[in-house]
């Protein structure tokens, strides 16, 4: 797995649909995003540092922002959704509401500097 584009390609139009949606989200708050792996995960990375990775499982999708202060950004609004230190797990039948996203992601930007 190159990239993120490929690891993508691999997926079911479900899931490649759910992970492009808070891909596109992610780059609208950080356009020099930059494909790549980080810790075993393809993933976004900004000024080469980890922003998201992303891994679909067998029964659930997964976005790791590395850093649980930033799940603990955006806790509180995933009440239903299956969380744990760095991880948030959703479904494409319980996809990530866009405004966790977009939190998720710039609290991850203000970590990175």
């Amino acid at each position: 797995m190159a990239d993120v584009d490929d690891y993508f390609a691999s997926l079911d139009a479900p899931a490649r649909a759910a992970f492009e949606r808070v891909r596109a989200l992610a780059e609208e708050l950080a356009p020099d995003a930059e494909q790549g792996l980080s810790y075993g995960l393809a993933a976004l990375r900004h000024k080469g540092k980890p922003l998201l990775g992303f891994k679909a499982a067998k029964d659930h999708l997964a976005v790791f922002p590395f850093s649980p202060a930033a799940v603990d950004v955006v806790r509180e609004r995933l009440t239903g959704y299956s969380l744990s230190k760095g991880t948030i797990r959703f479904t494409t039948d319980m996809p990530l509401p866009d405004d966790v996203v977009r939190d998720l992601i710039r609290q991850r930007l203000g970590e990175i500097g």
